[in-house]
C-alpha cells in the first residue's frame, strides 16, 4: 500500500479510527528515539478522560501492606530514565498471506522512547509481597464491549499479567516520554513499560496493580495476545512475552523508485531481547545474496539498533526486492516463514520490500 492510498492523522497512518489505532511512517525512520508525535498509536478502547488529581494507583493482592498513591507522590519518589523499544505484537500483520484479521500495521506499530517512571520493584517492596505470589496483573482504565464470540459478556477492562521475577527485575510505572507527560493516548497519567516484551504487557492508564498467587487467564492473557506453543503433539495456549528479533528496511520504502547505477543509503533498525542485535544483513536481489550492514548505535539493553549499507544500484532498470534480515547475540536469526502458531502476532520473518529502478 503506498502513502497515496492511506489516510493520515497528525503524521501518522491511520489503520482505526474507532478504537484509534495510528501507524508511523516508517520510512520517517532517522534518530534513534522515536519523536513522541510519531510514535505509534495502539488501543483497544476508548482513551479514557482521567484527572490527574483525582487519580490513584492501588497496589494489593498477596501483599502484606497493600496501599493507594496519588499522582504528586508517585513523581516524588526515585525516577529513572531508560530508552525501550515498544513493538505491537502485530506489527507487520498486513505482510501475511493470505491476509488476516486484526488491525493490518506495516512496520510502523514500533518505536524507541526514553522513558521516565519509577520501577516498579520499588512499589512491590513498599506493598510486602508475600511468599505466595507468582505474578503481578497489570490493570488499565481502559474498558468497552468486546465483539468476540470467546469475550466475557459484559464490559471487559484491558489487563495483562507478568511474572513477580521480571516485574522485580526492570519494569517501570511511566509518566513521561521523552522527557514530557504522557499525551493521553500514549497512557496518561500512568502506564508499564514492559522491557523485551510486546507492547500488549506495557499496559497504559494504570490503575491497579495487582499480586496474585496463581496464574492470570483474563481474556488478553489467554484468549488473544496468545498463541499455540507446541508440547510434542499438543498444541498450548500460551501468552505472548519477549520480543523476536526482528529487522525492518526504513529506505528505500515500499514502492519508492531509486536512481540506476547510483549510490543508495539502505537504512532501518533491529532489535531483539534477552540480547544485543550483532549483524544485520541486507539482500537487495530477493535473498539470493546476502551483505552485511553497518551497525549505527552502540548496543542499549531492550532497545533497537539502527543500520545502513551503500547500495550500488544496477544499470538496468526493473523491480528489485530489498529484505533485512537480524542476527543476535544469542545466535537467534530471523526465519524465512511465519509461524503459523503464532497465529496474526509475533511477525518476524524477513520482509520483502518492493522498489522500482528507474
Amino acid at each position: 500500500m503506498t502513502d497515496a492510498s492511506q489516510k493520515f492523522f497528525s503524521g501518522k497512518i491511520v489503520r482505526e479510527e474507532s478504537p484509534l489505532n495510528l501507524e508511523m511512517p516508517f520510512s520517517t525512520l532517522d534518530d534513534f528515539l522515536t519523536p513522541t508525535e510519531s510514535f505509534y498509536v495502539r488501543t483497544h478502547f476508548p482513551i479514557p478522560k482521567i484527572d490527574r488529581d483525582a487519580w490513584w494507583l492501588r497496589v494489593e493482592g498477596e501483599v502484606e501492606k497493600p496501599f493507594a498513591i496519588n499522582y504528586e507522590e508517585l513523581i516524588g519518589l526515585p525516577s529513572v530514565a531508560v530508552p525501550v523499544t515498544l513493538e505491537c505484537a502485530g506489527n507487520s500483520r498486513n505482510f501475511l498471506e493470505p491476509k488476516v484479521k486484526g488491525v493490518q500495521w506495516r512496520l510502523g506499530a514500533v518505536g524507541t522512547v526514553e522513558w521516565t517512571g519509577v520501577p516498579l520493584s520499588a512499589l512491590l517492596h513498599r506493598a510486602a509481597v508475600k511468599a505466595s505470589g507468582c505474578e503481578v496483573i497489570l490493570e488499565g482504565s481502559d474498558c468497552g464491549m468486546l465483539d468476540e464470540p470467546k469475550s466475557p459478556p459484559g464490559e471487559s477492562t484491558f489487563a495483562r499479567s507478568i511474572p513477580l521475577s521480571k516485574a522485580r527485575t526492570d519494569v517501570l510505572l511511566a509518566y513521561k516520554m521523552n522527557g514530557v507527560d504522557l499525551p493521553p493516548q500514549h497512557g496518561f497519567p500512568l502506564r508499564a513499560v514492559v522491557p523485551g516484551w510486546y507492547a500488549m504487557a506495557s499496559v497504559k492508564w494504570l490503575q491497579r496493580v495487582v499480586v496474585t498467587d496463581r496464574p492470570f487467564n483474563g481474556y488478553y492473557q489467554t484468549i488473544d495476545y496468545a498463541y499455540w506453543r507446541r508440547r510434542g503433539e499438543i498444541a498450548e495456549r500460551t501468552p505472548l512475552t519477549e520480543l523476536l528479533v526482528k529487522a525492518q528496511i526504513a529506505r528505500p520504502a515500499e514502492g519508492e523508485t531509486v536512481p540506476t547505477t547510483s549510490s543508495v543509503r539502505v537504512h532501518g533498525a533491529a532489535w531483539t531481547s534477552g540480547g544485543e542485535i550483532t549483524k544485520v544483513e541486507l539482500s537487495t536481489d530477493g535473498g539470493a545474496s546476502w551483505n552485511e550492514t553497518k551497525l549505527i548505535d552502540n548496543p542499549v539493553p531492550s532497545a533497537w539498533r539502527r543500520w545502513e549499507f551503500q547500495w550500488r544500484t544496477p544499470s538496468q532498470p526493473g523491480k528489485q526486492i530489498l529484505i533485512a534480515r537480524a542476527t543476535d547475540s544469542q545466535g537467534r536469526t530471523q526465519p524465512v516463514q511465519h509461524d503459523p502458531d503464532r497465529g496474526t502476532y509475533m511477525i518476524n520473518h524477513i520482509l520483502p520490500i518492493e522498489v522500482e529502478v528507474r
